[in-house]
């Protein structure tokens, strides 16, 4: 069993070493890579902080622009919306206004209308009603008249039916 354990021992300590090579190896690549890293980096650092310092100055010079153009946009916006309110008042106030008068242009049509049918019912009753009067009358008599000659009898029709003159009154 001696031998056994001084076999393991052996192969423990030569994995030891190897493990410890392998280690060793890493640490120098990754101390090589670190080195590459950081003088990268250190160049990266030296191109970008020429150029963040040109965007912190202008962003500087830019801050009271950028506030200038942000007030004069607020100024025409709140001057946009007022003159938008007075042209919505101004709109309002002629629509109103033209419908007051197509109102009063409704009234006074319809009141000229109704003047002038009142005028005309008069005119027929003054005039049309004595001219049919008249007509009546007349007919009358010629009725009367023929009545007096006897054509009466002639003008009835032979099935007995009478003419529309007869009718008439």
């Amino acid at each position: 069993m001696n031998v056994w354990i001084e076999a393991f021992i052996v192969i423990a300590a030569v994995a030891i070493v190897v493990q410890m090579a392998i280690l060793l190896g890493m640490y120098l690549q990754m101390k090589g890579a670190i080195d590459k890293f950081t003088v990268i980096a250190d160049e990266l650092k030296g191109r970008i902080d020429p150029i963040l310092l040109r965007t912190n100055r202008i962003l500087e010079d830019s801050e009271d622009k950028i506030a200038s153009i942000m007030g004069d946009g607020a100024e025409i916006t709140r001057m946009a919306r007022g003159q938008a309110q007075k042209i919505d008042r101004v709109f309002t106030d002629s629509l109103e206004r033209l419908r007051v008068q197509v109102i009063r242009a409704d009234q006074i049509l319809t009141g000229t209308l109704e003047v002038i049918e009142d005028t005309g019912t008069k005119v027929r009753n003054t005039l049309w009603g004595p001219v049919h009067q008249v007509s009546a009358v007349l007919k009358g008599i010629k009725v009367g008249i023929d009545v007096l000659r006897g054509v009466q009898a002639r003008r009835s029709e032979p099935d007995g039916a009478p003419q529309d003159e007869e009718l008439f009154i």
